[in-house]
């Protein structure tokens, strides 16, 4: 029977627009075929199909999700996203479909021939927790199959998760048998490639002023697990928003209304994270002098951030694991009975986690504890299209700070300069950038009144205050133009038209001809690239238009708007022969 699904699923993958079309169509095609099966098994008439969700999760975080109601065919919202990180983290080690049996608390791994193994692994083995299986039963899901999404090269990148309700079947053999190991192999490369249907913009609010179209996906994800109560892992480089980014989940979830605590790690010192963290009794140590709370007590009922979860020490880990597994918890110095900890966990790290684990600095068991439900917050230099907007909110929010009256703004030029510049520190240097300029444009009119703008000088001396421009900043660059490039390839490889590899060399162009708009001079900028010979020979007229040629050869096969400033450079080449210069 899945023999003849693939044809058909193959088809319908090629012609989806979007992974949320790709998601669709495979989960139809498998809760049909587990529907089917149970029509043609001894359990005919008792038991039902209630839903499939697709987790696409490589190593770096969350990037998609998708499920999908059998009987109604709506998505899935709420809770029923909900799996388990145990689950993934046995899916990730042993690479085969796994079945479950959410009542007695049984895992049966799958073997490559879709046969069950003969190994039932029960409490602790890859088993979801006692809490995320009474979600699982308060959803009716009394049987669930997990099956791997597999990159090209073996690695588990996603899976399938399809639940059942058959309370007849509970301690024996549903019908996984061969159980869609085939649909799911076929569906893999879509379900990975396909970008997500273009999501509406959040609504700006004061814990999320600006989303823009980068991140738009990512926030559809963490709205749906912030309503959740697993902990949420946000990764992503030092000043690119995380703090911001837990706060906007708390806000959106069951507890907003309660207290939101932050504990960064990278201001306590190491002696002292676990009475940070607990809290401790008076004459616990040495300087204890009274009692004090600590973040999770401070945190009751609310959520608690844990900035820089890798400076933990290993002491501290084992005692953080307690706290996520049993929820549980006892002030340093406290002889009494351990508290319970009424607390909603978001961790925050810069660092590679699984490589920590691996390299033995970070526990393997509280890496997996915390990965439930990864995301990574891009570095600034991967989300330009928020630089403007988030300059303009910064220089509001400053405007008004300062006791200005009417509207502060930023100059279309200032603008442009901003977009040009690397961002290795983030919204925190951004912010700083505007802070500067701010204060610069307001020294050279006098001090603070009414409309203000922010011109193209004050930034390029705000930034000159920077001192030396990173030695990685042009790389950094290329490195963003190269993954545009291939991104512009993968969309035209899908529609049938892919790009050449040779019109990379119009990079060239684009080169000399912004040398030639900022030096104002062919000569000069050839000269600024040591091609003093073509000068000499009067051949840099000829070369300029060549290579100018490949940019509008690349610019007309695009069809894009381009930028104005290459526009003029190409229309006043046309207008101008080069060899009558």
């Amino acid at each position: 029977m899945l023999h003849d699904l693939l044809p058909e699923l193959i088809t319908s993958l090629m012609g989806a627009g979007c992974f949320e079309d790709a998601a669709t169509t495979v989960l139809k095609d498998m809760l049909t075929g587990v529907e089917a099966a149970l029509a043609a098994s001894s359990l005919m008439g008792q038991g039902r199909v209630l839903r499939g969700v697709v987790h696409l999760r490589p190593e770096g975080g969350y990037q998609r999700l998708f499920g999908l109601e059998h009987r109604s065919g709506a998505r899935v919202e709420g809770t029923g996203y909900l799996t388990s990180g145990s689950v993934w983290r046995w899916l990730v080690e042993h690479r085969c479909s796994v079945s479950i049996d959410v009542q007695l608390g049984v895992l049966r791994p799958w073997l490559a021939d879709g046969a069950p193994a003969h190994v039932e692994r029960r409490e602790g083995a890859g088993l979801p927790g006692s809490e995320t299986r009474e979600r699982m039963l308060g959803r009716d899901a009394t049987h669930v199959h997990v099956v791997p999404l597999r990159a090209p090269g073996g690695a588990v990148e996603g899976m399938i998760a399809l639940e059942v309700s058959c309370k007849q079947a509970i301690g024996g053999e549903l019908v996984w048998r061969g159980c869609y190991e085939l649909l799911a192999s076929a569906a893999a490369p879509y379900l990975r490639a396909l970008p997500p249907r273009p999501a509406t913009p959040a609504r700006a609010d004061e814990f999320l002023p600006v989303v823009g179209p980068t991140t738009a996906s990512l926030i559809d994800l963490l709205r749906v697990f912030a309503r959740q109560e697993e902990t949420i892992l946000i990764s992503g480089p030092t000043g690119a928003g995380k703090s911001r980014l837990a706060r906007w989940c708390h806000e959106q979830s069951a507890r907003r209304g309660q207290r939101f605590e932050t504990l960064d790690l990278l201001s306590v010192p190491e002696d002292l994270q676990m009475a940070e963290l607990f809290g401790w009794k008076r004459g616990a140590f040495t300087g204890a002098i009274r009692d004090n709370p600590g973040a999770i007590a401070r945190a009751a009922q609310g959520t608690l951030f844990i900035d820089e979860v890798d400076k933990l020490s290993l002491k501290a880990q084992a005692g953080l694991l307690h706290v996520l597994e049993e929820r549980r918890y006892r002030p340093l110095g406290d002889e009494g009975s351990e508290r319970r900890a009424d607390v909603r966990f978001l961790i925050g790290t810069n660092t590679d986690l699984r490589a920590a684990a691996r390299a033995g600095r970070f526990r393997e068991d509280l890496y997996y504890r915390i990965n439930v439900l990864p995301v990574r917050l891009p570095p600034l230099t991967e989300r330009l299209d928020e630089v403007p907007l988030w300059a303009d909110y910064m220089l509001s929010r400053r405007h008004r700070e300062g006791g200005g009256q009417g509207v502060a703004r930023i100059g279309p030029e200032a603008v442009k300069l901003l977009l040009d510049v690397p961002w290795p520190g983030n919204l925190r240097q951004l912010d700083n950038i505007v802070r500067r300029a701010y204060a610069l444009a307001l020294a050279e009119r006098g001090g603070p009144g009414g409309e203000l703008v922010l011109q193209r000088g004050h930034v390029e001396r705000a930034l000159a205050y920077e001192g030396a421009p990173d030695e990685g900043a042009l790389l950094t660059q290329l490195w963003r133009a190269a993954h545009a490039f291939v991104q512009e390839a993968e969309r035209r490889a899908r529609e049938g038209a892919p790009l050449s590899l040779e019109l990379v060399e119009v990079f060239r162009g684009l080169v000399l001809g912004a040398a030639v708009r900022r030096t104002g001079s062919r000569e000069e900028a050839f000269t600024l690239f040591g091609q003093q010979q073509l000068i000499k020979n009067r051949n840099h007229h000829r070369a300029l238009r060549r290579e100018l040629d490949r940019v509008r050869e690349l610019a007309d096969k695009l069809g894009y708007e381009i930028d104005p400033d290459l526009a003029a450079l190409l229309n006043e080449e046309v207008e101008t022969p080069a060899e009558g210069r």
